[in-house]
């Protein structure tokens, strides 16, 4: 069965290296640019997995992560916080508000796959 997993970064290239390393036959992949473009997107194409980048333009992925947990249909949404900000409280609040896992830019690719499998299996 072809999951959905939805990349949301306001970088093209992070958006672009994303798709490309998750890429197979076991996923349909749907990008958005920015935090309301992809909380539109998590609620008309109800992906399995979400790979948030924290720091975007409209709203923040923390933001897109709180709405995803909030909303009952939504709410087993599995989530990945991709982001550059490393510090412990960074990465708690993110845990906090739900994510699944928290991948420090840069990451390996290897990294992000691992844990792409891991959520789905969750």
């Amino acid at each position: 069965m072809m999951r959905t997993v939805l990349i949301a970064d306001d970088e093209s290239s992070m958006r672009l290296l994303v798709h490309a390393t998750i890429e197979s036959d076991e996923y349909a992949v749907v990008e958005a640019s920015d935090g309301a473009e992809a909380w539109a997107l998590i609620q008309k194409h109800r992906p399995s997995l979400v790979l948030l980048d924290v720091q975007m333009p409209g709203r923040t992925g923390l933001e897109v992560l709180r709405s995803v947990k909030a909303d009952p249909e939504l709410a087993a949404t599995r989530v990945i916080l991709l982001t550059s900000k490393a510090q412990e409280g960074d990465i708690e609040e993110g845990l906090i508000a739900g994510a699944d896992f928290y991948l420090t830019k840069p990451f390996s690719p290897l990294d992000l796959l691992t844990r792409v499998e891991e959520a789905l299996q969750l």
